[in-house]
């Protein structure tokens, strides 16, 4: 396949409204994902035979955006020490409620016990529950509903008194 080719690829998925497409050939796996917000392409070319070329296409605005909206997020204040940080245990995508049509699992100032639902965390399609380590009050929600978050991501804040 081809450079011409991939871009009519491109054109072609991004004409289609599809977020995701994969393809596979002998000796070439392809990858085009786009995104709603800002329609960000993203061609991964990997080649299988040691023959096959590399192509790698990514916009860099979209890579240097996050970081910094992470920054000032990244520094606790020095009270927050006296809270117990409740951090992802998987990698995935951070949701707050079981469903869209369905309340959240938990809000600032809920009381919560151990072995109680926070979250869910949905990674390769599976929804995995969340549950307390420990009983206390929640006081702060560190993460975005439907944000990917890290394994050992600080997710929230419980006060145990």
């Amino acid at each position: 396949m081809d450079l011409k080719e991939i871009q009519n690829l491109i054109k072609f998925v991004a004409k289609s409204g599809a977020s995701e497409v994969k393809l596979e050939m002998d000796d070439v796996k392809i990858t085009i994902r786009t995104g709603s917000d800002n329609e960000t392409t993203i061609v991964q070319q990997v080649p299988v035979q040691a023959a096959a070329p590399v192509v790698q296409q990514a916009p860099a605005p979209a890579a240097t955006s996050a970081p910094e909206a992470q920054a000032p997020a990244a520094t606790p204040a020095s009270d927050d020490s006296k809270y117990i940080t409740v951090k992802s245990p998987i990698i995935g995508t951070f949701y707050r409620k079981p469903a869209p049509d369905k309340p959240v699992f938990v809000e600032v100032g809920t009381d919560i016990k151990e072995g109680d639902v926070l979250c869910v965390i949905e990674a390769m399609k599976l929804f995995n529950e969340i549950e307390s380590e420990v009983s206390g009050k929640i006081v702060k929600v560190l993460v975005d509903d439907s944000s990917p978050v890290e394994f050992d991501q600080p997710l929230f804040l419980v006060d145990p008194s």
